[in-house]
């Protein structure tokens, strides 16, 4: 079964806590703290496996999970970073943060995706010995790995879509001029999965053209079977619009010709100003007057036109042609930028709480939406720094530390960064 769209929620792995231990040795007084730290998280990794064409694999496991760190022990050991966990995804898969919409990555190329990083491991005891505090009896616990749901959407990587009603002939076209053999039958809905082949032209020069299953008039809408195909025309350089010119089921061509191109501009505007061919396909049941008149509209709209009768070849070499040279003009194929999740949007999530706890004068805050908040600070700047603040005003942080009696210069924790507390 072909799958092109699965929800999924990953979670890295969570650090391992930090060990509390002083150091024991004969003839050694007073050894000190020597707890170690907690190992790190495991990450969650995206790759791209060529031998993957949907996403079925996901229809039946919804939730991944990296490997938490190992905890710290004694003699300062720091525990074992935990194992990252690779999830495999066909070539042209797009990842999205369900909630926000974000773009996080397009897997179209080669490079791996680390899509939720481990929790940092929690310091042990010996970090926070100082000349006054010389046996802390305290260490800290491990970061929480990030966690997203995301969405996987498939977008086939083609140069050329063929785009037309069903039974008018997309799949036979493009078994006779690649090596692809897409199920062929004279009835609608034939192909219910996108096909693709691989068209060469001799002396290295090739393109990529996908079968898109047949549209209707409101399938940008939701009707019919295409319109969950038309994603895949996103990313293609250019289209290659297949018709019935002989109107052999009753249709007009005219009409056929424009709902198509109605239903692209509705479904993505972009995607209706994509260089378009028009190939007017079974003219060996077309009359004269049947194939002038629609090449002649065709033409007239500014659109270059051929007719074809795909089954015997006749006029396919000239079409493969004008499309090779046409690609030769564009830009490579679409990739979508990734982007940053908004702060503003990780800072919604501080409803979730938080807690603090004091040990021997420090200050401890725990609150995992923090985390990723945490993440995207600079601490070397004004303006970002001014931010956090605001977040732990808002979030009720500063006033629950008024409330428990700190002073300024009193040592505040928060995961991984310390500061000292100013009023």
């Amino acid at each position: 079964m072909f799958v092109d769209v699965a929800k999924i929620k990953i979670k890295a792995g969570n650090g391992g806590n930090g060990a509390v231990a002083f150091h024991r040795e004969k003839y050694v007084a007073s050894g000190g703290p020597d707890g170690g730290d907690g190992g790190r998280g495991g990450n969650i990794i995206f790759r791209v496996d060529t031998n993957l064409s949907t996403l079925a694999d996901f229809r039946y496991k919804r939730k991944y999970t990296a490997k938490n760190g190992a905890d710290g022990r004694g003699a300062r050991c720091n525990g074992k970073k935990g194992e990252d966990l690779v999830i495999s995804v066909p070539k042209g898969t797009i990842i999205r943060e369900v909630e926000s919409g974000t773009i996080m990555a397009d897997m179209s190329g080669t490079d791996e995706f680390v899509a939720a990083k481990g929790g940092n491991g929690g310091w042990g005891n010996s970090h926070f010995a100082t000349p006054t505090r010389q046996a802390p009896r305290f260490a800290k616990n491990g970061m929480p790995g990030e966690e997203w749901e995301v969405t996987l959407e498939l977008k086939l990587l083609a140069d050329v879509g063929l785009l037309g009603f069903p039974n008018v002939g997309k799949s036979t076209l493009v078994s006779v001029v690649s090596e692809a053999k897409p199920i062929i039958g004279n009835y609608h809905f034939t192909t219910i999965t996108p096909v693709l082949g691989v068209v060469s032209l001799g002396e290295g020069t090739s393109f990529v053209m996908a079968d898109i299953p047949g549209l209707i008039e409101g399938a940008s809408d939701g009707v019919g079977l295409g319109h969950e195909f038309l994603r895949h025309v996103e990313r293609c350089r250019m289209l290659v619009h297949i018709v019935d010119v002989a109107g052999s089921e009753g249709r007009d061509p005219i009409e056929d010709f424009e709902a198509i191109n109605k239903e692209l501009l509705n479904f993505n505007p972009e995607m209706a100003t994509l260089p378009q061919i028009v190939a007017g396909n079974k003219i060996d049941m077309a009359t004269d007057e049947q194939i002038e008149t629609f090449k002649n509209y065709v033409e007239e709209k500014g659109y270059e036109y051929f007719s074809i009768c795909a089954p015997i070849l006749e006029g396919t070499s000239e079409l493969i042609n004008a499309v090779a040279a046409k690609l030769a003009t564009l830009p490579p194929i679409k990739r979508f930028e990734s982007e940053e999740i908004p702060l503003e949007f990780l800072e919604k999530k501080k409803a979730n709480g938080f807690t603090i706890r004091e040990e021997d004068g420090v200050f401890i805050i725990e609150a995992e939406w923090l985390i990723p908040i945490l993440s995207k600070i600079d601490y070397d700047d004004y303006e970002s720094l001014q931010y956090l603040q605001r977040v732990l005003v808002s979030s009720g942080i500063e006033a629950e530390l008024q409330n428990r009696g700190i002073h300024e210069g009193d040592t505040v924790s928060i995961y991984d960064i310390e500061f000292d507390y100013v009023s």
